[in-house]
Order: structure tokens, then sequence, then C-alpha cells
């Protein structure tokens, strides 16, 4: 099938187009300007220039492509994971997000493009008894940064639902692995081996996560799959006491200071407190059913687990 993917140069974009390649899809990937042609190193695809905050380029390059299927994979995130940078970047990615969502999904229904898959995420789960699954509210009463974004996913979930198109909706958990924040060489991993990144309190809150190719996997699988809404994270959720040092020992840094809770709002903010304390791991039961996704177990633990033996 023509399958065109907005967003093909973030974190999942290269594996993304590697497996869609794989598959024996004919790809188009969108880019932002003639300047931001070229920059993809994989040749399977065909770079289009359009603005995704321009619905008149958008259009254009849709109606000459004609593809079948759209993948949304909009973004605007910014380098560096720290409370301020991402504060800072929220409206900017907040627009794209939501203005190129629309904008995409009004030049779907104008071509005839039937299928559209989009990014959303399962980490925002509102707290509750055991995973959640994709039927469970967001939390909506976190603090107001993590509520913000519950109302743009659950806005953008919505826009693909009721626009007539066969929508699949991909809530991943947090990447990890080439490319991400959370490895070796990325944003987190230079933090942790500054320790600023803190176990907060007792370090309850439940992370989601998938390998940036186990979520491309998935993706790509979505091309063909049911509409519907599929929770997109590996097999084990586990709590930030618990996934942190062992990523710091994974980064080849010291062991990550604990603060009390109080520490941790007073120098970190409300959102990184709700992250290390109260955020729900998440059920991927219908994506490995349905997807026949097959996620690896968390990259970092199972490095710990074979140095121990």
């Amino acid at each position: 099938m023509k399958v065109l993917i907005a967003g093909a140069t973030g974190a999942i974009g290269k594996p993304l187009l590697n497996y869609l390649n794989d598959a024996g899809h004919e790809l188009f990937a969108l880019v932002r300007s003639p300047k931001a042609a070229g920059t993809l190193k994989a040749k399977s695809a065909d770079e289009v220039v359009a603005d995704a905050l321009d619905r008149a380029s958008v259009l254009e390059v849709i109606q000459h492509i004609k593809p079948d299927v759209i993948i949304n994979e909009l973004t605007s995130l910014p380098k560096h994971y720290t409370p301020d940078e991402m504060k800072a970047a929220a409206a900017r990615d907040k627009e794209v997000r939501v203005k190129g969502n629309a904008n995409l999904l009004a030049a779907a229904r104008e071509t005839n493009c039937h299928h559209y898959v989009l990014q959303s995420a399962a980490f925002w789960y509102a707290p509750g008894p055991g995973l959640a699954d994709e039927t469970a509210s967001f939390a909506f009463d976190a603090p107001p940064g993590i509520a913000a974004g519950c109302r743009t996913y659950t806005d953008l979930e919505a826009a693909a639902q009721e626009s007539g198109l066969q929508a699949v909706l991909l809530r991943y958990g947090f990447f990890y692995g080439p490319g991400t924040w959370f490895s070796p060489e990325g944003d987190v991993g230079e933090q942790v081996r500054r320790r600023e990144v803190p176990v907060i309190g007792k370090g309850e809150g439940i992370w989601n996560w998938v390998h940036v190719d186990d979520a491309a996997a998935a993706t790509c699988a979505a091309v063909t799959a049911d509409p519907g809404v599929y929770n997109v994270v590996d097999d084990r959720p586990v709590a930030q006491s618990e996934w942190l040092p062992a990523f710091a020992k994974f980064v080849g840094a010291p062991e990550p200071p604990t603060v009390s809770e109080e520490q941790g709002l007073r120098n970190s903010g409300p959102d990184a407190l709700y992250y290390a304390t109260k955020l729900r791991g998440a059920s991927n039961q219908r994506a490995k059913a349905q997807l026949a996704f097959r996620p690896r177990a968390l990259e970092w633990l199972g490095a710990q687990a074979s140095a121990a033996v």
C-alpha cells in the first residue's frame, strides 16, 4: 500500500520506515521544508515537502500521493528532557499535534484515504488498581501540566475516531533505545550520570516502557489492523524505584540520589513528583492479541539480571 508518514524524522521514524519497507509498502515521508529534505537516511521513502501546520500544503501533497494509509507521528519535543524545557516546548508541541492532526484528517477525508494511525500515550492513565486497559480514564485530576496533556490526547483521539476514517490509536509507553532520551547516549542518560535524576519518595509511580523498535513494529502492524485503541507497552510496567537505579547502572552512572516528596516537588515540580509517585501501569493484552505485538524485556533490567548471574 501507499503509506504517508508525518513525523518520520522523529525517534520512531527511522525504525518505522525500515519495518514498513520490509513489509513491502510504498513509503512517503512528510518533511516540513526543502531544507529538511534529504535528512532521512532511509532510502526506502520518497520525501515530500509540506508544513503540517499549513492545511493547503498538506492537502496538495496528499492529493498528489493519494495514500492508502496516513501515519501521524507528529511531535515537537525538545532535545533535553527537563521540566523547564518540556514546559517551554508544550505550546509548540500541542500546536503541531492538534493542528497537524486536523490537517491530516481533513486531507485524508478529501482524498478518500480510509486508514489513519495516530500516536497517543499509555502513561497517563488515572491511578487505580491493577494495569489499565484501553477503557480506563486518563488522569484529568493530575497536576496541571499532565492534565493538559491528557486533554490534548483525548481531543486528538476523539478527532480521529469521529472523522469517519478507520482510525487506529496507538498509546505508546515511554520510548527507550537508540535516538531516544532513555539510552546511554540520550539526554536522560547524561542527566543520570550527573546524578540529576533522583528517586522521589518511595518511587512507586509505575512506568510503561516500549523499545522504539518494538513500537515501530506495532505501528507497521497497525497499517492493516482493525480500528480501535491499543496500549503499545512492554509486558512489565515497573516502578521508578526499580527502573531508575537499574538504568543508572546500565549507563555507567553512580546510584541515583533519593529525595523526599517535598524535596522533589520543590526541586522538580508537580509533574515530576506525579511521574515518580502516581503513574499507573497499562495492559498490552489487546495489542498482543490483535497486532501480534511481542515486546522485549526492558533492556537495562535484563542487563542487571544478567550481571547478577
